[in-house]
């Protein structure tokens, strides 16, 4: 039986995680990752997501974000998951270096073709200023409680380089 999460309030901020199929550990790479910030950017861009956190793990994403335009947080992150998993299957096919590249296109291979994402987002709506800075200080302190650096401000794929007073990897709404 499956789960269904959803986004109930269309005007709502949401802590959503998204995970990769298996958990299979892809964004080992920066190429892989870079995906994702171009999609994220475009979305910020063009279709109406506005995003207050963000990090990229190795398996999966958290964002702290909310759709402003015309389309829902719900189709934003349909069209983002859709297109980044057939860039990333297509990145990891052209990757000559990829070490892992059978084995990897194995995990995500079905009948007809390669499902890269899990369907399920597990979106939470956040309303109180305590709920926000937990969820902020969990997405920024993930890199650090996975031991992949000591300071949340030297992971790069994280809004952590923007709340330091850096410039992150893109643009996003800081929240104070």
């Amino acid at each position: 039986m499956s789960r269904k999460y959803k986004f109930h309030n269309p005007d709502g901020t949401y802590f959503v995680t998204f995970a990769v199929q298996g958990w299979v550990d892809v964004f080992t790479r920066n190429q892989y990752k870079d995906i994702l910030i171009e999609n994220l950017t475009y979305c910020c861009q063009n279709k109406g997501l506005e995003i207050f956190a963000w990090c990229i793990m190795t398996n999966h994403v958290h964002l702290l974000a909310r759709a402003t335009g015309q389309d829902s947080f719900s189709d934003i992150l349909r069209d983002f998951k859709k297109l980044t998993s057939k860039a990333v299957i297509i990145a990891i096919q052209e990757n000559d270096k990829e070490s892992r590249k059978e084995w990897l296109l194995q995990q995500f291979a079905t009948e007809q073709e390669y499902r890269f994402w899990r369907s399920d987002n597990k979106p939470i709506e956040v309303w109180s200023n305590k709920v926000i800075q937990e969820k902020l200080n969990y997405i920024h302190f993930n890199p650090v409680e996975k031991g992949l650096v000591f300071r949340p401000e030297d992971y790069v794929y994280s809004s952590a380089l923007n709340y330091s007073g850096q410039n992150g990897l893109f643009e996003i709404t800081l929240l104070s």
